[in-house]
């Protein structure tokens, strides 16, 4: 039981470093367009603006739901 914590605290660390790369450079890099894609929303008035990235929203979360159904299949639970 302990092997097996520290194991998913070990993952779990290395895929926050990941992350956190990834957030880090991605100022610099616009990966895939994401935070652009058609159908996110923009509101430019003349002192005002709005910007709601519903698309990317929707593909994040289908990656990130298949990445965790991958890995919870892989670890056999």
């Amino acid at each position: 039981m302990v092997v097996q914590l520290g194991r998913f605290l070990v993952i779990t660390g290395a895929l926050l470093v990941l992350l956190g790369l990834l957030i880090m450079a991605g100022g610099r890099i616009n990966f895939l367009g994401l935070g652009r894609l058609p159908g996110d929303i923009v509101y430019r008035g003349k002192n005002v603006f709005f910007y709601f990235p519903l698309v990317t929203c929707l593909v994040l979360s289908v990656v990130l739901t298949l990445a965790l159904w991958l890995i919870s299949r892989l670890g056999g639970r």
